[in-house]
């Protein structure tokens, strides 16, 4: 197995890290692999903050999911999708455009999370480990106000790095789902009930979760992630924000 794709296997989320900051020009290589993202028609449809006020961490880690370690880590950065430069642009060469609509963000989404994984990856290569936060989408009229966020863009993701502790090295890899399960030929197949109930069983093996108890795992899982209070609030505050994509 070549370097590359035994990275891509064993990268897994961090969320704790030595108190070792980024050297700048490894930094300066992470942010510039973004840039070399695949990129919808090259328009590059996103933008990337970099965090580095330190009240600004905190404020951002209250507001996703009050989750400490955010503040704590040496490099934060958030993706938008952006499509406010392009629309400025047509603008000011009087081009007469229509406001961006849906499909136009979700395209900038694209564009966002691509870059961000691209970061991900880079990071990995210098033992430097990461973590999504998806949270970011929750209270979205605080971050955009926190942010200075104009009309057509919206946050996709946030990002943490930095070197984590051996403790998170030696942490197991959360199980995946079995291939057979994700990767379909030419159309998409509806499980069964036996098959999610195998689909479950297969992927929690090491927790030692047979047949018989899949039923409450999943309940417990949907109580305690999909029917959250904090997906609730991202539903609510993305909806809300997406609105505005909507063309008359």
């Amino acid at each position: 197995m070549n370097e590359v794709l035994k990275q891509i296997k064993n990268r897994k989320s961090m969320r704790v890290f030595e108190d070792k900051p980024i050297e700048a020009h490894i930094k300066e290589e992470i942010i510039n692999s973004a840039l070399e993202a695949p990129t919808a028609g090259a328009m590059m449809l996103y933008s990337i903050i970099d965090i580095t006020d330190e009240s600004l961490k905190k404020k951002l880690s209250v507001l996703c999911d009050n989750q400490p370690f955010i503040a704590k880590a040496p490099l934060v950065m958030i993706f938008i999708a952006d499509y406010e430069r392009w629309y400025d642009s047509f603008k000011f060469e009087e081009c007469n455009p229509r406001e961006p609509g849906e499909g136009d963000i979700l395209l900038a989404y694209s564009d966002a999370i691509i870059a961000a994984q691209n970061t991900v990856v880079a990071a990995e290569s210098f033992g430097i480990g990461s973590c999504y936060i998806g949270d970011i989408i929750e209270n979205c009229e605080e971050v955009k106000e926190l942010l200075g966020l104009p009309k057509y863009v919206v946050p996709a993701a946030m990002v943490v790095y930095g070197y984590p502790t051996e403790a998170q090295k030696n942490r197991t890899k959360p199980a995946r789902f079995e291939k057979k399960y994700i990767v379909y030929e030419n159309k998409y197949h509806s499980l069964s009930k036996e098959e999610h109930v195998k689909m479950h069983t297969t992927k929690n093996e090491n927790r030692g979760i047979k047949d018989k108890d899949i039923s409450e795992e999943i309940k417990a899982f949907c109580k305690r992630k999909y029917m959250s209070a904090f997906s609730l609030e991202m539903n609510r505050s993305a909806g809300e924000y997406l609105k505005k994509f909507r063309t008359k």
